[in-house]
């Protein structure tokens, strides 16, 4: 049998996050050197959207955890590529 080329729990991958609320594009650097960037729309809460690559997935779930402790909403985690 072939091994499994897609997504492993030991597998880098690239992540879009959204998180509810403002978080400064000056945070960048301390979330690992990710894209951040605002969302904004009349009569709606902003939105952060974080880009970057995590080494696994066990740094998604500290990324996840990290964002959560500073008090952002999670929206949604989206895969964009498994490098």
């Amino acid at each position: 049998m072939p091994p499994n080329k897609g997504l492993m729990l030991d597998s880098p991958g690239s992540y879009k996050i959204r998180v509810q609320g403002y978080l400064s594009e000056s945070w960048s650097e301390y979330v690992g050197g990710f894209d951040i960037r605002i969302q904004t729309h009349p009569d709606e809460p902003n939105v952060t959207v974080v880009t970057g690559v995590l080494k696994d997935q066990a740094a998604l779930a500290g990324a996840l955890s990290h964002l959560c402790d500073l008090g952002f909403p999670l929206l949604s985690v989206e895969l964009i590529a498994v490098p």
